[in-house]
């Protein structure tokens, strides 16, 4: 049973992942969707304790160091706004402040769910926000980084 209820979450949290790109790119900009200089970014964030079930042969089970008690697991997906084309060579770095918890920043990890490559991390949020999410992306044929940023609190 047990089992059972870990596999749909995780399934959930795989049908939320796959989402970024079963919704296109021509939906306006949300509270987990921006776009920043033709590049349309998507967040989600969910429990880490999804993830902790996994056995410890599992790739979701260790990736990006293992899970911890009380920590979310923040997941970006990038595309180009133009062509719809999932960019899966970026650098990804997230900042994160809240009014309960020091400011952490992360270099997000890439990884591969259902065949799509997100980037993602591990963060410990105390409370139920509210949290400024703040990416920095370098992608390889571009200058600079781009910057976006997001609100988020827990429902």
């Amino acid at each position: 049973m047990k089992q059972s209820i870990h596999r749909l979450l995780w399934s959930g949290l795989l049908a939320a992942v796959l989402g970024f790109t079963a919704g296109g790119t021509t939906a306006e900009e949300s509270s987990y969707r921006k776009i920043v200089d033709d590049v349309v970014v998507y967040i989600g964030m969910v429990p880490a304790e999804l993830v902790r079930g996994h056995p410890p042969a599992h790739p979701e089970g260790t990736m990006h160091g293992g899970v911890q008690v009380g920590e979310n697991h923040l997941t970006v997906a990038v595309f180009d706004d133009k062509t719809g084309r999932r960019i899966v060579d970026a650098q990804v770095t997230a900042r994160i402040t809240g009014d309960r918890s020091p400011d952490l920043e992360k270099h997000l990890e890439s990884m591969t769910i259902g065949g799509s490559v997100t980037y993602g991390g591990y963060f410990y949020m105390p409370g139920s926000g509210p949290y400024r999410i703040e990416l920095h992306i370098r992608l390889p044929d571009r200058p600079g980084e781009l910057r976006v940023t997001f609100a988020w609190a827990r429902s």
